[in-house]
């Protein structure tokens, strides 16, 4: 009976189980609710469960600043910038959310360069900006190319196709939390441009700015904001998962 125990246990170790875990069943580690929700996601289409703010056929998500009628317009399936006009917010607010949109910037005008060249911008809860430019061999600051947290961090890489080619951005964004007027946890970014990682759980400064540094204020969840740049800019399947 001792030889055929130990025969047992040097099978056992032979086959790379400790004799710790012979005192468990695998299902003590299996974890069987809550089941996931099933969702479809076809391949070039939004997830089911994807709210979506622009396919190409109006504008009925989006408002101007203060409730002005949109100033943009769509041309052949495409949400263009009509420079001048003001920025686009959507209707809806949002606090934790992962935002797929696809952009494109036209050929550069003559004598353009750096923060000139096809400027736009993402903002997430109308304060927070992912920047669109055109940065394909097109020199600026780097905090300000395409992919940065604009004026904060740099994207890890530069994915910009060329122009009159459709870009992708897909941001996965964690709101800030606040307990009364402190801010209790800062906000995060995730962004893959072309399906490449350039900004990986970024940690937001505070309030994107222009100038100056960037700091928090506390609020809620807020709209997604396009930026008029007075520079024309395409979009096109914009789409939304809350988390």
């Amino acid at each position: 009976m001792i030889r055929k125990s130990v025969f047992g246990i040097l099978i056992v170790l032979a086959a790379g189980i400790s004799l710790a875990a012979i005192k468990y069943n695998p299902s003590d580690t299996e974890q069987w609710e809550p089941v996931p929700k099933v969702i479809s996601a076809l391949h070039d289409m939004p997830p089911s469960d994807a709210l979506v703010l622009f396919d190409g056929s109006s504008l009925d998500a989006w408002t101007g600043r203060d409730g002005a009628s949109p100033g943009w317009t769509i041309e052949d399936g495409a949400l263009v910038v009509n420079p001048g006009t003001g920025d686009l917010l959507s209707r809806a607010e949002f606090c934790d959310i992962q935002l797929h949109l696809e952009w494109m910037v036209p050929t550069p005008a003559p004598d353009t360069s750096g923060q000139s060249r096809s400027n736009s911008g993402v903002f997430l809860q109308d304060r927070y900006e992912v920047q669109v430019l055109d940065s394909y061999d097109n020199e600026t600051y780097v905090n300000g190319q395409a992919g940065a947290i604009y004026k904060q961090t740099p994207p890890l890489v530069n994915a910009m196709r060329p122009p009159n080619q459709w870009q992708s951005y897909d941001i996965i964004f964690t709101a800030p939390r606040f307990h009364g007027e402190s801010l209790e946890t800062p906000g995060h970014i995730t962004v893959l441009h072309n399906g490449v990682l350039i900004q990986n759980h970024t940690e937001l400064l505070g309030k994107t700015v222009f100038i100056g540094q960037p700091s928090y204020e506390a609020h809620g969840c807020a709209p997604i904001r396009l930026q008029d740049h007075r520079n024309r800019v395409f979009y096109r399947n914009i789409w939304v998962r809350e988390l």
